[in-house]
C-alpha cells in the first residue's frame, strides 16, 4: 500500500500547498470582487517563429531569405497577413487576436529573447522558467513573483494547467498544477474522506497542511464542476491548449484566488512543413486566447496575460520548407491593464551584419525586461527578488499606470 506521502506525489495533481487556512474559499470571494491582479503566463514550447508570427513585410530581406517559408504581405492574397502599424504584421491564422489589437489590449515586442546562445530546448526553457539565463535553480520566476506573505490563503493562487508542475511554478510559495478539473478527485466519497483523515491525523505538520490544502482545492473544483461551462459568446476554444485556457477561465471567474496562471502549448519546432503546422498551431492559439479574452469579461480590467519561447528560428528557411534553432522570437501582452495597439522594443534587421552569428534574429529587448515590467507594474513586487542579479529597465510602457 502506497505511503501518504507518496500518494500526493502519483495522484492525479501536483501540488505544493503551505499553510492553507479555514476559510480561505469564503476569503477568496470576497476579494473576487476587489479588482485582484491577475497574470496569466502562456510558454510557446519548441520555439516559435516570431518573424512568421508577427511578420516584418516591409523588410524584403524577409522575402529574399524565406522565398517559401512566409506570410505574405497585407491585402497580397486573399490570405494574405494583417497589416498592423505599415511595417508588421499578423499571421493570417491570428485574425481572431486583431480586435484585441484595434482595442488597445494587445501589445506586441519583437526581438525579444534571452542573452544566452544556446539553441537547446531543454536548457533554454529552464533558464527562461527560472528567469536566469545560464542558470538553472530550483525555483522559478513566477513563483518568485508572488507575495511571501498574503491574506489569500487559496490552495489555488498560483496553477499551472498540465501534466506537472513546470519550473517557473517551484519553489516556497503554494501552487499547483492540474491537467484536468473533471478528474482532480479521490475516489469515491467514502474513500476521499478515509484518505482526508487520515492526512488530518498525520504527525507530519508540513504533510498535514499539504493534505488539507489538497483536499479543500478538490472540493472548491468539484463546486466548480457542477456549474455549467460554455464557451463564450462570440467565441471558440479550440484543442488542447483551449481546453486548458478555458479551465484557467473557471477558476478566475470563481473566485478561488488565482492570482497567477501557467499554460503550456507544445508543437512549435518546424523543421519541416512550417507553413502548414504554423498554420493550424496559430489557428488553435489565437482563437483560443481571443474566446479566454471574451469569457474572462469584466475580469480581463485585471488580467495580463503574456506570452514567451524559449528561443526564435533562424532567419533564412532550411531546404524541408521549415527553420532551424534560432535566437530571436516575439512575445505578446494582453489585457486590460495593457497599453496596447503598439509595437514595442527595437527592430535590429535582417541585413547578415544586423543577424545574430550571422543567422538569427538578434535579441534586442531581454525577456526579463518585458516580464519584470508586467511583474513590478501589474504585480507590485520588486523584480530584483524576482531575477537576482539582473536589473529590470526602467520600462517600456507596456502597462498602464
Amino acid at each position: 500500500m502506497p505511503s501518504r506521502r507518496r500518494f500526493l506525489r502519483t495522484s492525479a495533481l501536483t501540488a505544493g500547498v503551505l499553510g492553507t487556512a479555514p476559510g480561505w474559499l469564503l476569503r477568496a470571494a470576497a476579494q473576487g470582487s476587489s479588482n485582484r491582479r491577475i497574470l496569466v503566463v502562456i510558454f510557446q514550447r519548441g520555439a516559435a517563429d516570431g518573424l512568421n508570427v508577427v511578420a516584418p513585410f516591409f523588410e524584403p530581406r524577409y522575402y529574399q531569405l524565406r522565398p517559401s517559408v512566409n506570410v505574405a504581405r497585407p491585402a497580397a492574397t486573399p490570405n494574405s497577413s494583417i497589416d498592423l502599424d505599415g511595417r508588421f504584421a499578423l499571421h493570417p491564422s491570428l485574425q481572431p487576436l486583431k480586435p484585441l489589437w484595434d482595442s488597445g489590449q494587445l501589445a506586441i515586442v519583437h526581438a525579444t529573447g534571452s542573452p544566452d546562445s544556446s539553441r537547446s530546448h531543454f536548457d533554454a526553457q529552464e533558464f527562461m522558467e527560472c528567469g536566469t539565463p545560464g542558470v538553472k535553480r530550483e525555483d522559478g520566476w513566477l513563483n518568485r513573483a508572488l507575495p511571501a506573505s498574503s491574506s489569500n490563503g487559496s490552495p489555488m493562487r498560483a496553477i499551472a494547467l498540465g501534466t506537472k508542475m513546470p519550473r517557473t511554478l517551484k519553489g516556497e510559495r503554494s501552487a499547483l498544477a492540474v491537467n484536468d478539473l473533471s478528474k482532480f478527485q479521490f475516489g469515491d466519497a467514502a474513500t476521499s474522506g478515509i484518505l482526508e483523515r487520515l492526512y488530518g491525523q498525520s504527525a507530519d505538520a508540513g504533510l498535514k497542511k499539504q493534505g488539507t490544502g489538497i483536499f479543500e482545492a478538490a472540493r472548491a473544483i468539484e463546486a466548480i464542476r457542477q456549474q455549467p461551462s460554455a464557451p463564450p459568446a462570440g467565441g471558440q476554444y479550440l484543442g488542447e491548449f483551449g481546453r486548458r485556457l478555458q479551465q484557467v477561465a473557471r477558476l478566475i471567474k470563481a473566485n478561488v484566488g488565482v492570482e497567477v496562471a501557467f499554460v503550456d502549448m507544445d508543437g512549435w519546432d518546424h523543421h519541416a512543413n512550417e507553413m502548414g503546422q504554423l498554420t493550424n498551431m496559430l489557428r488553435e492559439f489565437g482563437t483560443s486566447l481571443a474566446a479566454f479574452s471574451r469569457d474572462l469579461g469584466d475580469k480581463m480590467a485585471d488580467t495580463a496575460i503574456v506570452t514567451m519561447s524559449e528561443f526564435g528560428r533562424t532567419a533564412a528557411e532550411n531546404g524541408n520548407g521549415g527553420t532551424d534553432h534560432g535566437h530571436g522570437s516575439v512575445m505578446m501582452v494582453l489585457g486590460g491593464p495593457v497599453r496596447g495597439g503598439a509595437m514595442y522594443g527595437t527592430w535590429p534587421g535582417l541585413e547578415p551584419e544586423q543577424l545574430f552569428e550571422q543567422r538569427d534574429l538578434a535579441v534586442t529587448t531581454d525577456f526579463r525586461d518585458v516580464l519584470g515590467e508586467v511583474v513590478r507594474e501589474h504585480l507590485g513586487q520588486q523584480t530584483d527578488l524576482v531575477f537576482p542579479g539582473y536589473t529590470v529597465g526602467k520600462g517600456l510602457g507596456l502597462i498602464k499606470t
